[in-house]
């Protein structure tokens, strides 16, 4: 596979959009901090306008991908990236950059990266033989984890050394690098195979009513679905807080802070090799339950954390190691949950549903993570929402989900057009 010039082409642009991405979430929080002196509320409008798009439009972009060359949307969207970091870049070092510029750039980059990141997983179908998309996924997840160890590294070390216009401008490169090798897939020879489209435009309200209604059907992905809902609302709330508490509480700088959220990389990559082999050995209720409630809980401690950061930043390493490792050991098991009791014909809505909503609470728990870090303060919101983490576990715990043995049940048959 690694043979394929076109594989590798789309490898190492999805790398070099991933790195960008992932320094992006850091340096435009920071940007707003450290540059332009926003508040709790302030930041918390941030994170949630640029997960916004992700709730409007996932379910719409599924379709719009079935319909357009992957390449052609991956190119356009970093592109796009490209362009919205490089303003920003631009207007901040000559000054002229303030809090509603800002919230427009994270709600444009949000929305191109939804158009990234469906039609990269769309393209590798189109891209591979069939046999192939297990060792082509584990290469793409790979260097996804890569990016989540780099990527905030970067960000918080270039705010820290340079400045955050330099950081963002170091995004926008990424996205352009991006943008030119997934554009060179065309030199290979390879042509993307594109589903025919009909003179008729498809019945989109009606095919998404489908994975509503087969998804809130079945008891496991119901619970999968709230389960998901809940981390992901009161994750973004800890994080919302977490990125005022580290800077402003614990006094750490951008490069400490890039470094500790750094950590969930490794962890990631520890956690995909552990669930190849926990859930066949214990049981995949035993291991959501368990990794989900040990991977959450784990925030608890980041409240009581004080004194230097020689203290401090170790302990927040050790945090994110557990999370991150926790956090994909569940992700993988409630994917391959997911796939095994969806029928083929439903794969993609139901996973349409499921993303649109888990990632759809995030805006609304930002709101809540600023809202309550401006009332309570950083340290007392910071213990409330990693409490609230632990209500996703607790609803796996008391679902059907909790008593899944080694072995998962076939999916059920499904008339569906």
């Amino acid at each position: 596979m690694w043979r394929d010039a076109a594989f590798r082409r789309l490898w190492i642009g999805q790398t070099a959009s991933q790195l960008g991405e992932q320094a992006s979430l850091v340096v435009l929080p920071l940007f707003a901090v450290l540059t332009l002196g926003a508040g709790a509320g302030q930041l918390g409008a941030l994170r949630a306008v640029g997960q916004a798009p992700v709730l409007l439009l996932s379910l719409f972009v599924g379709v719009w991908v079935d319909r357009w060359r992957t390449r052609t949307l991956m190119v356009l969207a970093d592109a796009g990236r490209a362009l919205a970091l490089g303003a920003a870049a631009v207007a901040g070092l000559l000054g002229g950059l303030g809090l509603p510029a800002l919230l427009v750039v994270a709600f444009a980059v949000g929305a191109l990266s939804v158009f990234f990141d469906v039609a990269y997983q769309t393209s590798l179908v189109r891209l591979v033989r069939r046999d192939q998309l297990v060792r082509g996924n584990s290469a793409l997840e790979g260097s996804r984890s890569a990016a989540q160890i780099g990527g905030p590294a970067l960000g918080g070390v270039l705010v820290s050394v340079l400045s955050a216009p330099i950081a963002a401008a170091a995004g926008a490169v990424c996205f352009v690098l991006s943008s030119l090798s997934i554009l060179s897939m065309r030199r290979t020879g390879r042509h993307e195979s594109v589903p025919s489209r009909s003179e008729r435009p498809p019945r989109v309200g009606r095919r998404i009513h489908e994975g509503l209604r087969f998804v809130a059907g079945d008891t496991s992905l119901r619970t999968v679905c709230l389960a998901s809902a809940a981390f992901q609302f009161f994750f973004a709330a800890v994080m919302t807080v977490c990125l005022l508490f580290l800077p402003r509480d614990l006094r750490l700088s951008g490069a400490a802070i890039g470094s500790a959220l750094a950590a969930t990389g490794p962890g990631a990559l520890l956690g995909s090799l552990l669930a190849a082999r926990l859930p066949g050995r214990f049981g995949h209720g035993a291991v959501l339950v368990s990794a989900a409630a040990l991977g959450d809980g784990v925030f608890l401690f980041v409240p009581a954390l004080h004194g230097s950061s020689t203290v401090t930043v170790p302990a927040l390493v050790a945090v994110n190691v557990v999370f991150g490792t926790c956090s994909q050991l569940v992700n993988v098991t409630v994917m391959a949950v997911r796939q095994t009791v969806t029928p083929d014909g439903m794969q993609g809505r139901v996973a349409a549903t499921i993303n649109c909503a888990g990632m759809g609470t995030t805006p609304l728990g930002s709101l809540l993570g600023g809202f309550l870090a401006d009332v309570w303060g950083t340290r007392v919101s910071l213990l409330v929402t990693a409490a609230g983490m632990l209500l996703s576990p607790a609803l796996m715990a008391l679902s059907p989900l909790a008593r899944l043995g080694r072995t998962l049940p076939a999916p059920p048959p499904v008339a569906s057009a």
